[in-house]
């Protein structure tokens, strides 16, 4: 079996170079880096991966933890992944996607920590135990997503600007004539659906007009799925509350349970009802008609950032929490209107 100085003596390179090709621990160039993997490749070397964690201290593994409880993976997370992986195979590193629900994280063969030399938290939520884990441990992190008030000087984060962008796309539905919004939001334990519900509050009041709190209702944080909660509550409403011209939706899949109501219900979307998503996943396009109206949320640039953030913390000598908010953009398409009147 070829060791670190068989590929040495092949490249013509010192060993310490050699590691350093591998660890990524310093800059190599471009030249003396390709002829390492050369010959690697040609002995067909492998560096001992833990022996190498052993002597580093280091994983070199980083950790993208997403809550279980209630996991459905979309567009969102996986061009939020693609982001993370770009910038961990950029920088030598690998990663754990942990989605386990914490009922699992309870059993005694999944107590013990994972080994990882730092991780992402996706979707915080008040008290959340995670952040107060890491913290206690001493183990950098970086949460996508604004952390619970207690927490949010503390650690660093990678946002949105959730109050703006809600207070952008209801004065967008205002503008249009929309006074009745039916606003299905996320669930309510999570920081983005109060910050959401901030937005949606004051884009109201900023028209001079009072909102309605039954006209938000929140996702239930385990259990129904998206599309099943938009479809369910949406029918509820729209029958109750026949003054109700448009919807606003926290995820394109819930959207898509609001078209189904909608259907059900005979209401020609947006003749009749409005619709729009804070989400923008070109997966689904085919199955909405009219094309939905939503938020570029920039998922993969989410991911990118946090992951920068997270290698500069691994890397500091003194710590310091840092935010960074990603902008947004309303895509426009053919889900929105005037009100129109319902038939009869």
């Amino acid at each position: 079996m070829a060791t670190i100085d068989d590929v040495a003596k092949a490249s013509g390179v010192s060993k310490g170079t050699v590691s350093s090709v591998f660890s990524k621990k310093r800059p190599i160039s471009k030249e003396v880096t390709e002829r390492v993997l050369a010959a690697a490749k040609s002995l067909n070397y492998k560096p001992n991966y833990w022996a190498r964690s052993l002597v580093n201290r280091s994983t070199r593994i980083l950790g993208l933890n997403i809550r279980g409880e209630s996991l459905e993976f979309g567009q969102f997370h996986h061009s939020l992944l693609n982001g993370v992986l770009r910038v961990c195979y950029e920088n030598g590193y690998r990663l754990l996607v942990n989605a386990l629900s914490p009922s699992y994280l309870s059993q005694v063969e999944n107590i013990s920590s994972d080994p990882v030399d730092g991780e992402i938290l996706l979707d915080p939520i008040e008290s959340d135990a995670r952040i107060e884990e890491r913290l206690q441990s001493g183990m950098p992190i970086v949460i996508i997503g604004r952390p619970p008030e207690p927490y949010e000087a503390q650690v660093s984060y990678v946002d949105n600007d959730n109050i703006g962008m809600a207070a952008k796309a209801t004065n967008y539905l205002i503008g249009l004539g929309h006074t009745e919004i039916l606003f299905l939001n996320a669930p309510i334990s999570r920081t983005v659906s109060e910050d959401r519900s901030v937005g949606y509050k004051a884009a109201f009041k900023h028209a001079g007009m009072q909102p309605k709190p039954e006209l938000i209702l929140h996702k239930p944080l385990k259990g129904e799925t998206a599309h099943a909660f938009g479809y369910e509550a949406a029918l509820a409403k729209l029958t109750a509350s026949p003054g109700i011209t448009a919807v606003i939706a926290d995820t394109d899949m819930m959207a898509l349970g609001v078209y189904k109501a909608a259907e059900q219900l005979g209401l020609r979307i947006p003749e009749q009802l409005s619709v729009f998503a804070f989400s923008d996943d070109t997966v689904l396009s085919p199955e909405l008609s009219p094309p939905l109206t939503g938020v570029r949320l920039h998922a993969d640039r989410l991911g990118v950032e946090a992951l920068r953030l997270l290698l500069e913390q691994l890397n500091a000598t003194m710590k310091s929490s840092k935010r960074v908010l990603v902008p947004t953009e309303l895509a426009i398409r053919g889900s929105c209107a005037a009100p129109g009147a319902r038939s009869k």
